[in-house]
């Protein structure tokens, strides 16, 4: 009985110490943390995007400034491929 109790002790003991543990770690990584905000920058555009008046360098403005590298590839790609779309219906006669 006493060996029992022994261990139950220990057991809760190191619970409740892993538990302390973690929540001051929680508490300083928390705080640590410096909330990120990025803005786009705005510009005044009546073109709608993906317009055929849109242009490749008003296509890569509208890349947000904190976009991860990949999400930046993908944005480029997909204004170069717009550019070629808009290059295109800008070559058919009579528009």
């Amino acid at each position: 009985m006493r060996i029992h109790r022994t261990i139950t002790t220990r057991v809760l003991s190191l619970f409740l110490a892993t538990a302390w543990l973690l929540a001051v770690s929680l508490t300083v990584y928390a705080t640590e943390q410096k909330p990120v905000v990025t803005v786009a920058p705005v510009k005044s555009v009546a073109v709608a995007s993906g317009a055929v008046e849109d242009t490749l360098p008003m296509c890569m403005t509208r890349i947000p400034q904190g976009a991860t590298p990949g999400q930046r590839l993908i944005a480029e790609q997909s204004c170069q491929r717009d550019e070629s779309d808009r290059a295109s219906m800008r070559a058919v006669p009579g528009r």
